[in-house]
């Protein structure tokens, strides 16, 4: 019985994709490399499909790069991504950056050099050396959560997302309405939001009190510390419009070591729709945003430009806008 790259992977102790990888010169550390090539010498194994991918630099391989590995929204996102994948013979190289933009530069420039056949990006801040090593790209890129001009983005209608959670609050009969964001480099959460709320607050006839517009970072600590700012100001909110659910379940966490009230005293909103809004008390009324779907279009997408590029040797730029849901909960 022949064997086959899934029995190479299992002798050498290493991932299928890694075995893939070595069969079409893309990088393996030194370890899994002498694994893979002592299996290969001891059983006389002859990688048919792969050396026909070495003929047409096809690997079945599909890099993604995302921001925070441990963070629940790029799981989501990965999710929707192997969903669409997996089923069509690619598998997936994940990159976490943790935020680090330089890692981000590394990682698109390892993914341009150790072939894969597609990029997929979990977008956070894009910087004019982004754009220059993925306009040197040869294999497909597509852009998640960031809508940049040039490139096929997946990405959500964040203005509509604000907006919505704002109004919410509004209408529940709050004037004094505080905002912790995050800084506007990442312009779909830190400037995209941060407009739809001032400009709700002026469509309803509120006035936008600088002093209750606090910016800071993505955690939990920054919503902590954000919190604290505005209820020890001058001009105290009845209501805190969150930009991600971690900046909302730090300023809880504040509000609650002062022993006001949520949302008797103060009310609080965040953006998300993480695991854990549905289960802290009371539990957070924010917006759910369809992480998975997005890692399902971004993958579709993928495939089409791969198909298209080996037919017609080119492929459009595709955008795809989704919608986010309001989820009134408890603390409003």
């Amino acid at each position: 019985m022949a064997l086959n790259i899934i029995d190479i992977a299992k002798l050498a102790g290493v991932s299928k994709s890694t075995v893939s990888r070595y069969l079409n010169d893309g990088y393996v550390s030194d370890e899994n490399r002498d694994k893979i090539k002592k299996v290969i010498d001891e059983t006389g194994f002859t990688p048919q499909r792969q050396a026909k991918g070495m003929r047409t630099k096809k690997t079945n391989l599909i890099g993604v790069i995302v921001p925070k590995i441990s963070s629940e929204t790029p799981a989501r996102v990965v999710e929707g991504i192997t969903e669409v994948l997996s089923p069509n013979g690619y598998d997936i190289l994940i990159a976490n950056t943790n935020l680090d933009i330089e890692k981000e530069l590394e990682y698109l420039n390892i993914f341009k050099y150790n072939q894969v056949d597609g990029i997929i990006f979990m977008a956070t801040k894009i910087t004019d050396k982004h754009i220059e090593i993925m306009n040197n790209l040869e294999v497909p890129i597509v852009i998640v959560a960031q809508d940049i001009e040039g490139f096929s983005s997946v990405f959500f209608n964040e203005f509509n997302a604000a907006s919505d959670i704002t109004k919410c609050v509004i209408e529940k009969g709050h004037k004094n309405i505080g905002f912790i964001g995050v800084y506007e480099d990442d312009k779909a959460v830190g400037l995209y939001r941060k407009e739809a709320y001032i400009k709700t607050l002026k469509e309803n006839n509120i006035k936008v009190v600088e002093e209750n517009i606090k910016i800071g970072d993505f955690n939990e600590s920054s919503g902590y510390i954000l919190a604290k700012e505005l209820m020890e100001g001058n001009d105290k909110p009845t209501a805190i419009v969150a930009v991600t659910d971690n900046l909302a379940l730090g300023a809880i966490k504040y509000l609650r070591e002062e022993n006001y009230r949520i949302p008797e005293d103060v009310a609080v909103v965040g953006m998300g729709d993480s695991r854990i809004s549905r289960f802290i008390t009371p539990s957070l009324t924010t917006v759910h945003y369809h992480y998975k779907t997005a890692g399902k279009r971004s993958a579709e997408i993928v495939l089409r430009k791969l198909n298209t590029i080996n037919k017609m040797g080119k492929s459009n730029k595709e955008k795809v806008e989704l919608d986010c849901l309001l989820v009134e909960r408890n603390s409003i």
